[in-house]
């Protein structure tokens, strides 16, 4: 039985992992390169060479309840879209709280690796202006009067675009497929997460995809025509995880950001798009266009692909290992924050690594992963670029069965009905995995109950008198009432049961 537990990284995938062995009663050991906690969500003044970063804008597209680990919930003076800063004082939080700290050795190698996709185009070897992959883009500190390039309309392309118009010259977004482009800001100016997220919803997607679909798409072309803005993509908008920007709109209605085709060559200090159009004395090219995945410290038998995805039994477990004692946390892609993934295949991985729960035979696994990837491709539009996605809902689930915490929602509905009516109409928090089954927490139930007080506290920052509602006097309903006869008097005498006599003979 497997006692000690080697962490690789502490980022949020690292961090949930050591809670989950903790409370399996395993013993983690998290090895950090760096000094400090947080990986991708620690803002760093210089890139690191073939690691994730993050720019000093980054705003989270998950609001904060959604991307909350299920057994503590966000400070509720927190703003539901947090900056990078607040991500990671959540993680410090996060931290002290289950005492973690302990099991964390820094400075010590991390083998992984997230090296930058390679963009092949003819001539870029002779580009004279400065270029750099969207990893290396820290601020919009130098950009100002100049002529930039944007590759990709990815989150990353999208936001890098805009935060360089606020100072270039001219900005041009160049996209190969288009995306489709949300708000963080949804219904009423509520988070556009917490809206059309709950069990109910993803069952009526179930029962009429085509519809929800085409609702959908017409709903977001309501506030800015997609085909109009250049933006439209062939996909439609569950196929791929859309762009999460408030200001793109506002920055293509103003001209400060330009939107172009798919790149075809280099040629000196100009840049030549598909269409034919040219732009000249380019100062600066970003390339947004993605990552690719590697562990070359791996058996090459372990990095096996199927499709484009690693070949790995529910995202997690590669089939081939005699004892499964190796599992991915957080190598996963959805429309939906990644902490809640994490955390359930942490809490799963965990359960398995003791023996509490078992994998079924290698050939069952490899069967199931060729039926996962077939539907993937089926649903989505997977490349290199976006080598996985999945449900979000229904893949979490699928985890929360295999760890015996799915909730039940008729069960609820005979002892809870308050509850089960917010498990299965309201938003899919992750405390919803708390609430029965190993790794029961006591407050879930709270949690869910009060989530809309945490989402509505940051917003009370200044109060606003609400009109008293009077009640209609009885004059009122008497003047109402006759006001109401005589429009039926008048439009009566316009078209009398007379004239409509003749044609009913």
């Amino acid at each position: 039985m497997v006692q000690k537990v080697a962490v690789i990284g502490a980022g949020l995938s690292g961090l949930t992992s050591i809670k989950a062995c903790v409370d399996e009663g395993l013993e983690p050991t998290c090895f950090e390169s760096s000094h400090d906690i947080g990986g991708l969500w620690r803002f760093k003044e210089k890139p690191e060479p073939g690691r994730g970063n993050i720019y000093q804008s980054v705003v989270i597209n998950s609001s904060k309840e959604m991307m909350s680990f299920s057994d503590f919930p966000p400070p509720a003076e927190f703003p539901n879209n947090m900056h990078h800063s607040e991500v990671l004082q959540y993680l410090r939080l996060y931290v002290q709280a289950f005492n973690l700290l302990k099991h964390i050795r820094f400075q010590t190698t991390v083998l992984s690796v997230r090296q930058t996709q390679d963009f092949a185009v003819t001539g870029f070897e002779s580009f004279e202006g400065r270029h750099f992959h969207s990893w290396e883009y820290r601020s919009a500190d130098g950009m100002e009067g100049k002529t930039v390039v944007v590759i990709g309309i990815g989150n990353s392309g999208g936001d890098i675009a805009v935060d360089i118009s606020r100072v270039a010259e001219k900005v041009f977004l160049s996209t190969r497929s288009g995306g489709w482009v949300v708000s963080r800001v949804g219904q009423g100016g509520l988070p556009a997460d917490l809206v059309g997220t709950s069990r109910m919803d993803v069952m009526v997607r179930k029962l009429f995809p085509s519809w929800i679909n085409r609702m959908l798409e017409k709903k977001l072309n309501e506030s800015f025509d997609h085909t109009l803005y250049g933006l439209k993509p062939k996909h439609g908008f569950f196929a791929q995880i859309p762009v999460v920007n408030d200001d793109l709109p506002a920055r293509i209605i103003s001209g400060r950001v330009q939107v172009k085709p798919n790149v075809k060559e280099f040629r000196g200090s100009s840049v030549v798009f598909v269409d034919g159009s040219i732009i000249n004395k380019v100062d600066v090219v970003v390339f947004a266009t993605g990552y690719n995945y590697g562990f070359p410290f791996l058996p090459p038998a372990l990095q096996a692909k199927c499709g484009y995805r690693l070949r790995l039994y529910k995202h997690v477990f590669p089939p081939e290992l005699t004892q499964p004692t190796l599992a991915v946390v957080g190598f996963i892609h959805a429309l939906g924050a990644i902490n809640p993934l994490a955390e359930l295949q942490a809490r799963w991985a965990t359960r398995v690594f003791k023996g509490l729960s078992t994998l079924p035979s290698e050939e069952t696994m490899l069967k199931e992963i060729e039926k996962d990837t077939t539907t993937m491709h089926q649903r989505f539009a997977c490349s290199e670029r976006n080598p996985l996605q999945v449900e979000y809902i229904p893949y979490l689930d699928s985890l929360a069965k295999k760890v015996g915490v799915r909730p039940n929602i008729l069960r609820l509905m005979m002892k809870d009905p308050r509850l089960a009516l917010q498990v299965a109409l309201g938003p899919c928090t992750p405390y919803q995995y708390r609430l029965t089954g190993p790794g029961q927490w006591a407050g879930a139930r709270q949690a869910i109950l009060t989530q809309w007080e945490r989402v509505v506290q940051p917003f009370r920052t200044r109060d606003v008198p609400q009109p008293e509602n009077k009640p209609y006097s009885g004059l009122s309903i008497i003047v109402l009432f006759s006001g109401v006869t005589l429009l039926c008097c008048f439009c009566y005498n316009k078209n009398p049961l007379s004239k409509l006599h003749g044609y009913v003979h």
